[in-house]
């Protein structure tokens, strides 16, 4: 829980740092913590699972404490990763294309839904 708690914190002063950068669209406030959490995730996977130089019992707080509070898209960027490195080339589109897609639709249900209460 505590690393949860500094993955947040890190998440806000990030977000705070960068609240007023914008450029074509894209909110660097969200978009800078989810490409730092991408390039973290795959760092600390790389030296924990794949050389060992983390324990297990420290790489879950990390990448699931942390890194799930800074950011989920590092897990989505990460699980794609795998599909792509492992050629599933139509799990990998459906995946892209279902949870953005997904996602949106469903931002525009809860906005739709709260306009009923």
């Amino acid at each position: 829980m505590l690393a949860g708690a500094f993955g947040t914190l890190a998440r806000y002063l990030i977000g705070n740092i960068f609240s007023r950068s914008e450029i074509n669209s894209i909110n660097f406030s969200i978009f800078i913590p989810n490409m730092i959490g991408s390039l973290l995730f795959g760092f600390v996977w790389a030296i924990s699972y794949e050389k060992g130089w983390i324990s297990e019992q420290v790489r879950l707080p990390i990448l699931v404490g942390f890194m799930g509070a800074f950011t989920t898209y590092s897990t989505f960027a990460f699980d794609n990763y795998q599909l792509f490195k492992n050629y599933q080339w139509s799990s990998l589109s459906i995946n892209l294309l279902v949870t953005n897609l997904g996602g949106i639709l469903l931002v525009y249900l809860g906005f739709r839904l709260a306009k009923l209460f």
